[in-house]
């Protein structure tokens, strides 16, 4: 099996549920609080572990009872956890989660020590680099870092897969010729090329991201699907399974999960996504972030129900 590893955050997630979004200035009640292990990086790795992958998570976390709980998670979902780094003097990062009737959520994010991963860590850890197939990355640690060990990756022939989220003010230029996939949701796209309505507008704003470098534009769009732009295929939109949503919370982590096991087992990126696709409805119909993952199992069973179906 080819190796896959995860250079990104861990955070403990803290999360409410409440009626609706608070506006600025508005202050709601919430009765409840659960407290999971989560961080785009660590549900990336999380997911992959679930889904039988042999992953490695590369990240920081502090010396704290939070680092406990999120290194406990991704042990007990297969993820290899010896290189991610204890730093000393700061926190784990922690993210503030509000989950609305909806489904849909709102997060702030206080780094911790997913700001301190540095581009020693990452020479640290070249072996990890060197010894992988697949490195995926995303925007939750130092933009400085992520371009370095994407660089790095690059030089050495791995598929470098970039979540770009959050999307930052400035974003480095440089990175894009580094990548051989992009997954921007329909907000990240339109931040990344500045275009507006970039659903209205796909075309032209993945077009845009072309011209920057990257080959494989994979655009996800929430209940309206998926928009697939690579150079080994015509474009295509992939519609999504139709499920009742109840908790987004790490849907897109765990899409890029999904996609990335299939690409590593050597199945084409329209197939990959397609599974993505059933992966992360899974995930919307439960709560939490790593909690609400499934196994490979739940998802062979899951896809052979919805064929049965049709």
């Amino acid at each position: 099996m080819k190796k896959i590893l995860v250079i990104g955050s861990l955070n403990l997630d803290m999360t409410v549920q409440v009626d609706h979004t608070p506006a600025v200035g508005e202050t709601i009640l919430s009765n409840k609080m659960d407290m999971n292990a989560g961080g785009k990086g660590a549900n990336q790795a999380c997911a992959l572990g679930k889904l039988g992958a042999d992953v490695t998570m590369l990240g920081a976390v502090g010396k704290d009872m939070y680092a406990d709980i999120q290194l406990n998670s991704l042990k007990a979902a297969g993820v290899h956890t010896d290189k991610i780094v204890i730093k000393e003097n700061t926190s784990t990062g922690i993210a503030l989660i509000a989950v609305n009737a909806e489904g849909d959520n709102s997060i702030i994010v206080v780094s911790g020590a997913n700001s301190d991963l540095s581009k020693q860590d990452i020479d640290n850890n070249l072996e990890a680099i060197r010894d992988c197939d697949i490195v995926i990355l995303q925007l939750e640690v130092p933009l400085e870092t992520v371009c370095y060990a994407a660089k790095i990756a690059k030089e050495m022939g791995k598929m470098v897969i970039l979540d770009p989220a959050p999307v930052p003010k400035e974003f480095p230029e440089e990175l894009y010729q580094y990548l051989d996939i992009i997954k921007p949701n329909e907000t990240e796209l339109g931040m990344l090329t500045g275009i507006k309505e970039p659903e209205s507008h796909l075309k032209e704003a993945v077009e845009c991201l072309r011209e920057k470098g990257v080959h494989n534009i994979i655009v996800t769009l929430g209940e309206k699907g998926v928009y697939v732009d690579c150079k080994t295929m015509k474009a295509e939109w992939i519609p999504a399974i139709k499920v009742h949503a109840v908790d987004t919370t790490a849907a897109g982590d765990s899409f890029t999960a999904a996609l990335a096991i299939m690409l590593a087992e050597g199945k084409s990126l329209r197939e990959a996504v397609i599974f993505a696709n059933y992966v992360s409805s899974i995930v919307v119909t439960r709560k939490g972030a790593q909690t609400s993952i499934p196994t490979l199992e739940e998802v062979r069973c899951y896809i052979k129900l919805k064929e049965t179906a049709l």
